[in-house]
Order: C-alpha cells, then structure tokens, then sequence
C-alpha cells in the first residue's frame, strides 16, 4: 500500500522526468531552428551572389551593346567619328541620369518625416482646444 512518503517520491520523479523532458524538447527544437536558419542564410548568401554575377554580366552586356553601336555607325561614317557618337550618348545617357539624381536627393533631403511632423503638431493643438 503507498504511503505518503512514496507518493511525494513519485510524484517529485514525475516532475522531474516532465522537466527533463520538457528542456529536452526545448533543446530540439532549438537546434531545428538553428539548422533552419543556417539553411535559409546559405540560400540567401546564394542568392545574392547569384545576383552580384548577374549584375556585372549586365554591364558587360551593355558595354557590348554599345560596340555594336559604334561597329553599326562606322560602317557609315569613319570610326574615330562613330567611337565618338557612342561616347556622345554615354555622356548624355550619364548626364540625363545625374539630373534625376539630384532631383531625387533634393526631394529626399533632410530626411525627414515633415508630414508626420505637421500632422502630430496638428493634433496636439487640436487636443489642447478640445480639452479646454
């Protein structure tokens, strides 16, 4: 027949068989995420150099392009001259492209969040009249 001093024993055994338990199951799922995280960093890290290759391909292929502008225009004109309209679009291409540039920094600059700022203003001043 159990007695009292033998049910404390299987009851604290119990409790600590559950706490065993239950920091084994914490330690697992740790390590789950642990190897999850390192599985989706290396397909990030992949990614992204896949991505840096395809980007400098990119401006290979463009410098191409524009050889095959300047071998197209000198086949009508000399290529000294051809070499230099394509230089000519470059320059304009570079031009065009530092005026939006500009116009975007400006647009951006000081960044920061002046419509949030009224609005908050605002609604202070709206609250200091409604409490009066």
């Amino acid at each position: 027949m159990p007695t009292r001093e033998t049910d404390s024993q299987g009851v604290g055994a119990a409790v600590k068989e559950v706490a065993e338990r239950t920091s084994s199951i914490v330690r697992l799922e740790l390590e789950l995420a642990a190897l999850e995280l390192k599985r989706k960093v290396v397909s990030l890290g992949l990614g992204i150099g896949l991505a840096v290759a395809a980007a400098g391909l990119l401006v290979f292929m463009t410098a191409f392009v524009y050889a095959a502008i300047a071998a197209a225009l000198a086949l009508v004109m000399p290529t000294w001259a051809a070499l230099l309209v394509v230089a000519g679009i470059l320059l304009l291409t570079a031009a065009v492209l530092a005026l939006l540039a500009l116009d975007r920094i400006k647009k951006g600059t000081p960044p920061v969040p002046e419509q949030a700022i009224q609005e908050a203003k605002l609604t202070t001043e709206a609250l200091k009249s409604n409490g009066r």
